[in-house]
Parts: C-alpha cells; sequence; structure tokens
C-alpha cells in the first residue's frame, strides 16, 4: 500500500488521509502518512519481561519489527477472529511499528478543518491518547495519539530535556519564537527545552489558524517582523489548519515570507522532507529530536554561544 504518494500530492492543502479501523467495534484512525503498508495477521514471537500492551516480534523482510496490541493499550476485547484481524505497519519518530488491529475500513480524504480537538473530560484531559476527533460522511473517527503510545510502552523513545545539558553555559537571550503545536505535552517540553537554552521570549499556539491569525497581527502592526519574531516552529499534524497549510500561507506573504520556518515532527521522511524544503521550510527535524532542534534555532537567530 503507497501512501506518500497520495500525501505528497496533496501537500499544502490543508487536508489529510486517515486510514480507518476498528477495535472491537470502535472507529479509529490513524494519519496515512504514518503508514507504511497493510499486512494480514501473523504469528509473533513473544518478548519476556516486555510491557504488557507488547504482543511480540516479527520479521516481515529484513526488519525485526515490535507488535503493539492496540486493544489491549485500549482495555477493550481481544479478537475472535485472528485469522481476518490486520497488522499496520507504521513509520514516525524514525522508528517502526505494528499495531495489531481487527479491521481495517479504508482511507477517507478530510480537511483539517473537520477535525477537532477532543473534550477533555471525555477523553482524558491533556494526558488522553486521542489527538483528534473527524466528522466525516456521518461518521466519528477517533483519531489516536500513537507517538504518546509509544512513548508510555518505550519511554526512551520520547523526548529528553536532560539532552539541554550539552549545550553547556547558556546565556538569556530575548529572541521571539513562535511555538505551533496542538499537543500540549510537546509544546510545554519544547518550550521547557528553549527555556533551558536561555530563550525567555516564547510564544505558543495550538494549530496553524491560531499562529496565522497571530502573524497577521504582527504584519498589520507596521514594525518589521523580524523585529517581532525571530523565528517559527511547527508541528505538521494539527486540527484546523495543519503545519504545511500554515507554511503556504507564509511564504505567499509578501511580509511574512521572510520568516524563518523550522518543522519540528514525527512525519520527517525522505518524502514529506521534500515537501517541506518545496513549500519553504528553513529546516526540518524529527521528534525527538530536541537538542539537534535548538542548535538551528540558535543557528538561524544568531544566538550560537
Amino acid at each position: 500500500m503507497n501512501t506518500h504518494a497520495e500525501i505528497l500530492l496533496e501537500s499544502g492543502t490543508n487536508e489529510l488521509g486517515i486510514l480507518e479501523f476498528t477495535i472491537d467495534g470502535n472507529l479509529y484512525g490513524i494519519n496515512v502518512a504514518k503508514v507504511k503498508e497493510i499486512m494480514k495477521y501473523c504469528p509473533v514471537n513473544p518478548m519476556q519481561k516486555s510491557n504488557a500492551n507488547i504482543e511480540g516480534v516479527f520479521k516481515p523482510r529484513d526488519e525485526v519489527i515490535t507488535v503493539v496490541d492496540l486493544a489491549h493499550y485500549l482495555g477493550l476485547k481481544p479478537s475472535d477472529h485472528l485469522d481476518t484481524d490486520v497488522f499496520i505497519i507504521t513509520n514516525f519518530s524514525q522508528e517502526s511499528y505494528a499495531f495489531h488491529v481487527h479491521e481495517v475500513v479504508g482511507i477517507s480524504r478530510i480537511s483539517w478543518t473537520n477535525l477537532q480537538k477532543p473534550d477533555e473530560i471525555i477523553y482524558g484531559g491533556t494526558e488522553g491518547i486521542a489527538t483528534a476527533i473527524a466528522e466525516y460522511d456521518g461518521r466519528l473517527i477517533t483519531i489516536l495519539d500513537f507517538e504518546k503510545i509509544i512513548t508510555e510502552i518505550n519511554p526512551e523513545s520520547g523526548i529528553h530535556l536532560s539532552d539541554i545539558e550539552k549545550l553547556g553555559a547558556r546565556t538569556p537571550n530575548r529572541h521571539p519564537i513562535l511555538i505551533v503545536e496542538d499537543s500540549m505535552l510537546l509544546s510545554r517540553m519544547v518550550v521547557e527545552g528553549l527555556s533551558r537554552a536561555g530563550y525567555t521570549k516564547i510564544t505558543k499556539v495550538k494549530n496553524g489558524q491560531e499562529a496565522w491569525d497571530y502573524l497577521q497581527d504582527l504584519r498589520d502592526s507596521g514594525k518589521p517582523i523580524l523585529d517581532q519574531i525571530s523565528c517559527m516552529v511547527t508541528d505538521i499534524e494539527m486540527p484546523v489548519m495543519d503545519g504545511h497549510h500554515l507554511i503556504k500561507l507564509i511564504k505567499a506573504d509578501e511580509v511574512l515570507s521572510q520568516l524563518p520556518i523550522i518543522i519540528f515532527s514525527s512525519l520527517i521522511n525522505e518524502q514529506l522532507l521534500a515537501v517541506g524544503k518545496q513549500l519553504g521550510a528553513d529546516g526540518q527535524f524529527s521528534k525527538p529530536e530536541l537538542y539537534e532542534l535548538i542548535q538551528f534555532v540558535d543557528k538561524i537567530t544568531g544566538a550560537e554561544q
């Protein structure tokens, strides 16, 4: 199943493809940009003393892949029909995983404007595992936070703020930076990382639309844009307006096009690197490369120490 070609064709249009699947009769989704392929379920080798949500490992070709039992993770019933179950093979944050699901429904192309942040009370607040709720063709699709799932299962795969210490002694600076990130957890970690690196003037917003509104206000103030903001760090996957569409709008604006833009996303791969470069991103880093991101922020703002 080739999904990346489809994503490339639609870059910057504020749409995404969602692969819909079910577990115990419940409907879920994943951005197809994270999907390498879909495989029929096959027996796996169990791993002793592993996380309870790890079903085991298998080697479909030349790569050993860890299998995550999503039904177990979500607290749902296991499948009664393993012969029709499916593995969704993913690649994000530079790692491959297989997610065991019960049925793949298909792919739907949905505008980011049709995705909303989930109700915090119903979906577990800032620590919940749903990144968005998509409404499409009369049905609601829960978009799962696969990065959070993997980080919970394997904490070593997440962002480590301790890495900032490798930058050495830092002096405070007031280069204004805009962070565009819908995940409250990741937003806090990026802000904390930049703060530890000496940055004291950080603004954060939750999606591309909020960023675009904020940048237009800065532009319309009449002050030089680079005096008001030195660079922007943006995710790609965000409800209402995604990062690629935001970059497209910025680069089409005569004033805002001067703004240095850095993409910080789990979706960094060969194909999407090409998309980001085509749209005009100055740098692209994969979560959890926070140390490398801050080094680039230093370089692009002239704050190297």
